[in-house]
């Protein structure tokens, strides 16, 4: 059994990790420290305790893993005081501010003995899990381009955001998924090229990123905005025999912002309408179009790669090369906003 903590008890905890962990028999939640208790939305859980001491947390000997749920400018510091106490820790993406300090962490768990990784769930997305059994298949040929688009139409919100901050931009707060997926999948790019935009002009927020990963002849766009009255499709994928094209996103966060829990069994589960198309030619130049049933989605998957590396000594999915080389590229892409 992984018993397990969190730090923060808002909607990242109790939206996006706890209907997760709780599908999970050999995980086991003892304490949540509520940071701010007067402000709780969640009801409480049967079972868990809520603390708003610190202390009670760190210092519990049960306790093998704590969760750090909170905004980014808090990850350093509580990421520091986790590892201090001799605890395992899973952080909230972005994971940290800037490399620098995402390296010293990861340093200070490797000289403890520690495990200190990313949350990113969104590796097991559905449509990202689908477009690479595609690749994997084989049909589409030599892989020539992918487009990964995650896009918006809120234009209250950059509109109501007079002041620039790096670590708050679009590009920090968002492409901590899609280029997570990009380097999960395809590694450390020879070259990027960025095209990060502030729409409403200088002093505003980001609002608009375009990036072009390359590598040899592949090339992978990573591109979103919040100005996209009609979305772009969630992948585009071509070969030199064919394409494919998902349409629809992960379906995973819809169903939990209408708290329709893991617990059912169609939870992220794309039906007929949601599946991509593939289009191919085979070696007798038949075209060939159909639709692809989707890979469900299990953000999940995180605690399941955990658990086998805290408790049966596993390598971490998600490296420390990967999280380090993903703020290094955050950081390249808004250091020209002002």
């Amino acid at each position: 059994m992984l018993t397990i903590g969190y730090i923060g008890n808002g909607k990242s905890t109790n939206r996006y990790h706890l209907p997760f962990v709780q599908q999970r028999e050999n995980i086991n939640v003892k304490t949540i420290y509520r940071r701010n208790p007067d402000h709780d939305r969640w009801d409480p859980i049967e079972g868990v305790n809520y603390t708003s001491d610190l202390d009670e947390l760190l210092n519990d000997k049960d306790i093998q893993l704590i969760v750090i749920c909170t905004k980014l400018d808090s990850h350093y510091e509580y990421a520091k005081l986790v590892l201090e106490h001799n605890k395992n820790c899973l952080v909230e993406k972005p994971f940290m501010e800037t490399s620098e300090e995402a390296k010293e962490i990861f340093a200070l768990a490797k000289e403890k003995g520690l495990i200190v990784q990313a949350y990113q769930n969104r590796r097991f997305d559905s449509d990202f899990l689908t477009v690479q059994k595609v690749i994997e298949e084989g049909n589409l040929g030599d892989l020539l381009e992918v487009e990964m688009h995650f896009d918006y139409y809120r234009p209250e919100v950059p509109e109501s955001v007079h002041s620039f901050d790096p670590v708050r931009s679009f590009l920090y707060e968002h492409a901590c998924h899609t280029l997570d997926q990009v380097i999960s999948y395809f590694g450390k790019p020879d070259h990027v090229h960025y095209d990060v935009r502030q729409l409403l002009g200088e002093g505003r927020m980001n609002d608009y990123f375009d990036l072009d990963l390359y590598y040899g002849k592949l090339k992978v766009s990573v591109k979103s905005s919040y100005f996209r009255l009609k979305q772009r499709p969630s992948f585009v994928v071509h070969g030199k025999k064919g394409s494919f094209i998902k349409e629809t996103v992960d379906r995973q966060e819809e169903h939990l912002k209408m708290f329709y829990m893991p617990d059912n069994k169609d939870f992220g589960v794309d039906t007929l309408n949601h599946y991509g198309v593939l289009t191919y030619v085979d070696d007798e130049e038949t075209i060939h179009e159909e639709k692809v049933k989707s890979v469900n989605g299990d953000y999940g998957r995180v605690y399941d790669d955990l658990y086998e590396a805290i408790v049966n000594g596993k390598d971490k999915t998600i490296t420390d090369e990967q999280t380090i080389l993903l703020i290094e590229m955050l950081e390249t892409g808004v250091k020209d906003l002002k």
